[in-house]
């Protein structure tokens, strides 16, 4: 039997077969992707082989097998710092809901998001969510940022999950796709569910009022069937975003200024660094590069974590 996997909680898998029956499924064996490491070797969105067996009063599945995945969402783990985990697979896109403050995504964390979803041809939608909350500077750092990445050619919009402010924009393009919501946690996930789909009422918490910070309540990715033909997975919050598997000479391939200009630097291997007559390097110094990007772009290129945060301007915080 062939399904799709709806939920993963690491040992169990909830299997959706294609006559629209849900089973609980089991892996068969020690079962692993080819060339992947990662702690969790089946995905929600995955499509698998599974069959079925009676197992006292109910029927369970076994996952035998798992078909070619079109793409998929990677990150470093959290606590093994060697292994990887797949976020989510076979994603039609993925909106990164990005909030100013309460709690605040850096630019560092979008960037290192969308190099990964480009290093994966996984096409992203930046949501500027609460923008009900702002005020009118904290408004013109939204534009300012919406501006910037809709430069680079990637589409924004601003919404607010609470008042519903330009949902219905992010309902059209859901509609036939299979999407992915991510973000940090507090960003809105669940809220904005919840709004696109009232029924499900899925759980949310306020904002640590000490911290600033959002609380994790999805605790595993699980994707839902929303009534308005869109499946949408949504994901636990992501405090840091390590990538995976690129090597120093691709990395501004996945920053899209950045591989428009490399046909234009002196030396085809160029990594923007120190080289002369570099293109990328010129065009930050005529104000054509956000240097907020260019910082993340050397955090990255240097092996350097996520221990400081760069603001819009490129400043360390």
């Amino acid at each position: 039997m062939l399904g799709i996997v709806y939920k993963s909680t690491g040992s169990w898998y909830t299997v959706k077969a294609e006559d629209g029956t849900f089973y609980e499924c089991r892996i068969k064996g020690k079962f692993r992707i080819q060339g992947i490491k990662s702690t969790n070797p089946i995905a929600v969105g995955d499509v698998v082989q599974f069959e079925i067996e009676q197992l006292g009063d109910d029927m369970v599945g076994t996952i035998s097998a798992i078909e070619e995945r079109k793409n998929y969402i990677i990150r470093k783990s959290v606590n093994l710092s060697k292994q990887t985990h797949i976020i989510a697979a076979n994603l039609d896109q993925v909106f990164l809901l990005v909030t100013l403050n309460n709690p605040k995504t850096y630019p560092v964390f979008v960037d290192r998001f969308l190099a990964t979803a480009e290093a994966y041809d996984v096409p992203v939608v930046l949501l500027f969510n609460k923008v009900d909350t702002y005020n009118q500077d904290e408004m013109l750092e939204v534009k300012y940022l919406a501006a910037l990445y809709r430069n680079i050619g990637y589409e924004c919009i601003g919404i607010s999950a609470i008042t519903g402010k330009n949902v219905d924009m992010v309902k059209a393009l859901m509609t036939g796709k299979t999407s992915m919501f991510a973000g940090n946690s507090g960003a809105g996930k669940s809220t904005l569910i919840n709004t696109l789909e009232p029924n499900l009422n899925l759980r949310t918490k306020k904002i640590s009022e000490q911290h600033l910070h959002g609380q994790h309540t999805t605790t595993f990715a699980e994707m839902y069937d929303l009534g308005f033909d869109a499946k949408i997975i949504d994901t636990p919050g992501i405090k840091g975003f390590g990538i995976v598997d690129m090597e120093k000479e691709e990395i501004g391939d996945y920053f899209r200024e950045f591989f428009k200009l490399k046909i234009n630097c002196k030396f085809n291997n160029c990594l923007h660094l120190d080289e002369p007559k570099c293109a990328v390097k010129q065009a930050l110094d005529n104000d054509e590069i956000a240097w907020s990007r260019y910082k993340s772009y050397v955090q990255m290129i240097t092996g350097e974590e996520e221990n400081y945060r760069i603001d819009i301007y490129g400043e360390k915080k």
